[in-house]
């Protein structure tokens, strides 16, 4: 198996080719289908490429997590190609840039009566500023540009950004429409995951440097992250009511119009998984003084 993801055709730029070149392609299928382009259609083609980049995004979330959870050939393989599986994702989300771009100038009434959201807006805007910036410097010309601590910042913000932004969306529309398709809540549970996986890698560092727990720690982290995985599945009972809550201040309602994501609901769940794994691996502070202290 090691040897299979050493093939040439199977990294780097013959995989980002590879791959991206046949997404290029399929964005056609469905243009050759239609008889005369509408707005709608246009609005389809951009669901359509979303499909696409998605998954990428989400990819690129857990690689470096999935290679401490689950080391071996399979994710050293997907950690040597991370960049490469980012570019895959930029290729698709040109793609619905592209048909965005369109949209709102060729079918200008339908775009403003139809789909345009100022907040979405907002943050489709800051995402593509992100990917840009991330792409730029995934390249040695650009990376020239910003030291080594700006590249960090700009390519784990943005990542977070891009996959916050797929994510919401799914999450509303399983937690609040009320008509998702299978697709949708495929692509929560594998954006929901994605992090997960993070959270886990996040806990098995902090295990190494922890104690012996208490019986309330345990107890208390433990509680937490089955409450925050309860409210992952539940999300469309309690969505209607937490959001009345958070944004019934004028202060919060106005936020809501123009912080990205704001009151952040679909991350209510992970966050308090977080919480919870962060009780459950309770650093033992004097231990790691020690350790800083020895090392010194």
């Amino acid at each position: 198996m090691s040897s299979i993801f050493q093939k040439k055709w199977l990294n780097g730029w013959h995989l980002f080719f590879g791959v991206s070149l046949p997404i290029s392609l399929m964005m056609f299928v469905p243009i050759s289908n239609f008889d005369s382009v509408t707005g709608a259609e246009i609005s389809s083609m951009i669901s359509f490429s979303v499909r696409w980049a998605v998954p990428f995004i989400y990819l690129v979330v857990a690689i470096s997590s999935l290679k401490i959870i689950f080391p071996g050939a399979f994710t050293r393989w997907l950690m040597r190609n991370r960049k490469y599986i980012g570019l895959m994702f930029a290729v698709a989300m040109a793609w619905q840039g592209l048909f965005i771009f369109i949209m709102s100038y060729y079918f200008h009434d339908y775009y403003f009566s139809e789909i345009y959201y100022f907040r979405d807006e907002i943050e489709g805007s800051i995402g593509y500023i992100f990917l840009a910036a991330m792409v730029v410097t995934s390249f040695d010309f650009g990376r020239k540009l910003v030291d080594s601590k700006q590249w960090r910042i700009i390519h784990k913000s943005g990542i977070y950004f891009l996959w916050a932004y797929p994510f919401s969306v799914y999450w509303w529309t399983i937690s609040y429409y009320g008509n998702p398709l299978m697709i949708d809540y495929l692509f929560y549970w594998f954006g929901f995951f994605a992090f997960l996986t993070r959270i886990v890698a996040w806990a098995t560092h902090r295990n190494k440097k922890i104690s012996k727990k208490t019986v309330i720690d345990a107890f208390a982290g433990s509680t937490l992250i089955a409450f925050g995985l309860s409210l992952s599945v539940l999300s469309l009972y309690w969505q209607n009511s937490i959001t009345q809550t958070l944004t019934s201040f004028s202060w919060s309602s106005t936020l809501e119009l123009w912080l990205p994501f704001w009151p952040f609901e679909p991350f209510l769940s992970l966050m308090i998984i977080g919480l919870g794994t962060m009780i459950l691996t309770k650093e033992n502070t004097k231990k790691v003084n020690a350790e800083i202290v020895n090392q010194e």
